[in-house]
């Protein structure tokens, strides 16, 4: 288990969240990005890598471009190649260097205002061969889809999606180390973690059916984005959601991280889904998470004769 942080500044506190206080010494992963903007950051992305070992945790870094437009400009190839320069000149925190390839690519606004798979497929491809060629042990993963996008002009259906990417090459999803998945309880981020379809909780166990029935490969899953909004109809059960979700399906033994978004998400529009205010003073959010984590994993008191 683990926390989508947005910037290297909330890693101390995202931690006091997910800490397991019966496993002092437990790993945990926190999902991050990295933008064309952190190149100039070397120093300080150094630091948050040394401050995440310290600390135990596993970074995941989602590459990201900037935004232009109102929309995530598509990245060229002297982008990728920049950036991974940079992500390979810093000591990581363990010897594996995971690097997610950009975001929710079935939104036109992901990917320079436009639903281009072919493009995508290109720069997927070239991304995960140029990582690899480091030597460097990068663990490579795709963009996740957004799994409740309707086909329409500004969003694609994340297995049509995902089909044209594989007709573009049927090759790309060989050469991933991993899945990301972006499970979310929809509709509306606000269903019980008991539905079961593509749109659900459960949503990563049909993208790797598809990536079975695609490859005949069985990745494991990395669920990089998940979590309900907090609302008047979610506020009361989301402690026996989380439990819930932990006990039945992130217990799931191809599900490797779970890191909900999103730590800070306050103020703005994810400002339901935030586990602090913008004051840094916990939400509802933060409360249930924590304490169904401690319940799940809290080692069971010996009895007294």
């Amino acid at each position: 288990m683990g926390m989508h942080i947005l910037n290297p500044g909330e890693l101390s506190q995202a931690k006091e969240l997910i800490q397991i206080k019966d496993y002092p010494d437990k790993w945990q992963y926190m999902t991050i990005p990295f933008t064309l903007a952190d190149i100039e950051k070397e120093k300080e992305w150094q630091a948050f890598f040394d401050e995440a070992r310290q600390k135990k945790v596993i970074p995941l870094v989602r590459l990201a471009t900037g935004v232009e437009n109102g929309a995530w400009k598509i990245p060229t190839r002297r982008n990728i190649t920049d950036q991974i320069a940079v992500l390979s000149r810093l000591t990581w925190p363990t010897d594996q260097r995971h690097i997610m390839v950009f975001n929710e690519v079935n939104h036109a606004k992901e990917w320079g205002g436009k639903i281009d798979p072919e493009g995508y497929t290109d720069i997927l491809a070239f991304t995960t061969n140029w990582a690899h060629s480091e030597g460097l042990n990068y663990v490579v993963l795709p963009a996740a889809m957004d799994l409740a996008a309707p086909n329409g002009s500004v969003t694609r259906e994340a297995f049509s999606y995902l089909s044209a990417v594989h007709a573009a090459d049927s090759e790309v999803f060989n050469s991933l180390d991993a899945w990301n998945s972006h499970s979310y309880p929809n509709p509306a981020f606000s269903s019980s973690p008991q539905r079961v379809g593509k749109n659900s909780l459960r949503g990563f166990e049909h993208e790797l059916a598809f990536l079975k029935d695609k490859t005949n490969r069985e990745l494991p899953v990395y669920i990089t984005e998940t979590g309900w909004e907090d609302s008047s109809s979610t506020g009361k059960y989301l402690s026996s959601y989380y439990q819930y979700a932990l006990q039945h399906i992130w217990s799931n033994d191809r599900v490797v991280a779970v890191t909900p978004f999103v730590f800070k998400g306050d103020p703005g529009p994810f400002t339901r889904f935030s586990f602090v205010r913008g004051d840094g003073t916990p939400t509802r959010q933060y409360t249930a998470f924590q304490t169904a984590l401690h319940n799940f994993y809290a080692k069971p008191t010996a009895s007294v004769e």
